[in-house]
């Protein structure tokens, strides 16, 4: 009964895709996307009331599945009283005023539903800032064609975010206030930048995680740094990315920095919004890639992270396959290589085997030492300061005394004057 009087609450949707010949792997529906969609949904708060999936050799130019087709989910709406239709593709404005005029109800695209659950999830200023700008740059091209969706302030899914008075205002208003939120998270890209130049410049390797939405990060980064990140079984439960120092051995201390999931269709209007954020992966030092285990679309998953990864990282950068919820498969599931470990993050299994690759990976091994430089050699100090990690200096009267952590190119230039292995 319970669950019935929330079901009446929520907002009722039927879910649409087509599946094109014309269309890539990007832009078709698929009976696994139309699920994917429904939890997206249900992350938003509303509930699936019905799912089509259209076949066609090209989308109809005016109401994209056909007019046939778009009767037929007028009829399934107003048997099954839904308030809105959701497409897993995305939609032109013509598109959605058309479909609009023909079915009677709120017409959205997957690309306004995860802007939504974006809305709905941002809680500090730099993620609510880049949400905005999201939406804004995704209504803007949308006004002229955005029909009963704009007529609902506050209403439910979809309207979140920029208010009604703000989308009717005119064009050059709102291009100015993309324009002053691109100025604030330039602003905040300045601000990294000095953060990581300190990091670079204290020798501090930087671990992102990254991975597709609902695969664990917030858990493995909860389970390795004590973060206390609320982590939960949803879609995009953690927006604000969390950089935590983790003490990987005696020898080696990083930098664990979690960033936004990643999802097949991820609007580019996004990306580009939270490029201050993914800029962590350009500058990472080695990317653990958390991959949910039991997941039955893991392949196509992987792919689409991978995808992202080659697009937004410094080319060479190291992958670790962190496979998560390892122990809800068999071990024959999971691939066996160098570069890939098999964990349970929520019951910290292989944490330490996870810690021993990180450091594998980074280093290479590092090397704790004190050395002992002639004076004439003072001039090394600095270059120690700028690429190692240096406990302390003393100035003795044998030479220049340092105790540091040294990478395996430092230290086999400086060997000779290694006086004591730590």
């Amino acid at each position: 009964m319970e669950e019935m009087m929330n079901q009446a609450a929520q907002e009722r949707a039927v879910l649409v895709g087509l599946n094109a010949d014309c269309f890539t792997a990007e832009q078709t529906a698929t009976e696994e996307s139309l699920e994917e969609l429904e939890a997206l949904l249900e992350t938003a708060g509303g509930f699936c009331t019905g799912k089509m999936l259209q076949n066609r050799h090209t989308p109809d130019s005016h109401s994209f599945i056909g007019e046939g087709k778009a009767q037929e989910v007028r009829m399934l709406v107003e048997a099954t009283a839904s308030t809105m239709v959701i497409f897993d593709n995305e939609l032109s404005p013509g598109n959605i005023r058309a479909l609009e005029e023909i079915i009677g109800v709120t017409v959205l695209d997957r690309s306004a539903l995860i802007m939504d659950i974006f809305a709905q999830r941002a809680k500090t200023r730099e993620g609510r800032l880049q949400v905005e700008l999201a939406q804004y740059k995704y209504l803007l091209p949308r006004l002229s064609g955005m029909g009963q969706s704009l007529s609902r302030q506050g209403g439910g899914i979809g309207t979140r975010g920029p208010g009604e008075t703000k989308l009717e205002s005119d064009r050059r208003h709102i291009r100015e206030r993309i324009n002053r939120l691109e100025a604030e998270l330039e602003q905040v890209r300045q601000v990294r930048g000095v953060q990581r130049e300190r990091r670079m410049k204290n020798s501090v390797p930087v671990v992102a995680i990254v991975g597709y939405t609902n695969a664990g990060k917030s858990t493995l980064l909860n389970q390795l740094t004590g973060a206390g990140i609320p982590a939960n079984n949803r879609l995009f439960d953690t927006l604000d990315t969390t950089s935590r120092q983790l003490k990987v051995s005696d020898n080696l201390d990083v930098i664990l920095s979690d960033t936004v999931g990643f999802i097949s269709k991820l609007p580019h209007h996004l990306v580009d919004a939270f490029r201050a954020t993914l800029e962590e992966l350009e500058y990472a030092d080695v990317l653990l890639h958390v991959i949910d285990s039991a997941d039955p679309n893991r392949g196509d998953h992987i792919a689409v992270v991978d995808k992202l990864i080659s697009s937004l990282s410094k080319p060479g950068t190291p992958v670790i396959y962190c496979y998560n919820k390892a122990d809800l498969v068999s071990r024959e599931e999971i691939p066996v290589g160098e570069n890939v470990i098999a964990v349970s993050a929520a019951k910290g299994v292989n944490m330490q085997e996870l810690l021993k690759l990180i450091e594998t990976t980074l280093g290479h091994a590092r090397h704790h030492v004190v050395l002992r430089l002639p004076y004439s050699m003072g001039g090394q100090v600095d270059t120690l300061h700028s690429g190692a990690k240096v406990y302390s200096v003393d100035y003795t009267g044998q030479g220049i005394e340092i105790d540091a952590v040294l990478d395996d190119i430092l230290y086999g230039r400086l060997r000779d004057y290694v006086i004591k292995e730590c």
